[in-house]
């Protein structure tokens, strides 16, 4: 990817821009400006927020077919932003797969890239959570509210793959493509997307904030090197993964970190 960019006609600049706030506004922009409210508010509540929780995959129904189907159709709803913004990149002779990176062609060096990426963000991921927990500035993130049902695990599994393509195809693979048309430098289109990956992050503290703006400027420079979000998706899926089926046995193993007071 150059910092170089085709100049565009003002009409067509002004119509992108419509798009984009339509697309960030169906999906990740609205996450953002609800989570900057609930930091917000976090902060005025008398409870300290180190004492204050939020939870990921929530039970929505008592009825076990009932919550399955509910936690199904989120999912499949929740992918409606990412198969939008490959239409809009959806361009003759070229599929928006091809565009972003997130086909078939490199399977090997997508996988392999996408497992070191794991590597390096998990365990300073990890570290960061516990020390924002232990300054008080992260709350207690429960990142799975199911029973322990036949489909808690797959549904998890499928969350974390939601997440993953939501974010990366999005954030990176979306972003990234229609902010070099208007002709942005390469760094302010990394940072101002690390800064959007962070605030929607905001709900869960301070300390995720600048965990996933740090997550953001390593995820764009990537993208930016090779061109391919698979990778990303990869390495987001592995973390989410290890995230939400891995809550239980901290709480066991940490209980004061992972856990409210």
């Amino acid at each position: 990817m150059t910092d170089s960019a085709p100049a565009i006609p003002r009409q067509t600049r002004t119509q992108l821009w419509w798009e984009i706030g339509i697309v960030l506004a169906l999906s990740l922009g609205a996450s953002a400006v609800y989570s900057v409210l609930t930091i917000v508010r976090r902060v005025l509540a008398e409870t300290a927020l180190a004492d204050q929780s939020a939870g990921l995959n929530p039970s929505q129904s008592p009825q076990p077919w009932i919550d399955l189907t509910y936690q199904l159709l989120g999912i499949a709803f929740g992918l409606a932003p990412v198969a939008l913004v490959l239409y809009l990149l959806w361009v003759p002779r070229e599929s928006a797969f091809a565009r972003v990176g997130l086909d078939r062609t490199r399977p090997g060096q997508d996988i392999g890239r996408g497992m070191l990426l794991f590597a390096a963000i998990g365990v300073p991921g990890i570290a960061f959570y516990v020390v924002g927990r232990m300054l008080g500035i992260t709350v207690d993130v429960s990142t799975s509210g199911l029973g322990d049902y036949w489909w808690s695990i797959p549904v998890l599994i499928l969350s974390a793959l939601r997440a993953a393509l939501l974010e990366e195809v999005i954030v990176v693979g979306y972003l990234f493509t229609r902010l070099r048309q208007f002709g942005w430098n390469r760094w302010v289109i990394i940072i101002s997307a690390a800064v959007l990956r962070g605030s929607y992050h905001l709900y869960q503290g301070f300390g995720p904030f600048l965990g996933n703006v740090a997550m953001g400027l390593l995820f764009g420079w990537m993208y930016t090197r090779f061109g391919r979000v698979a990778p990303l998706v990869v390495a987001h899926l592995l973390l989410d993964i290890v995230s939400f089926l891995g809550y239980p046995l901290a709480v066991v193993l940490m209980p004061g970190i992972f856990g409210t007071a």
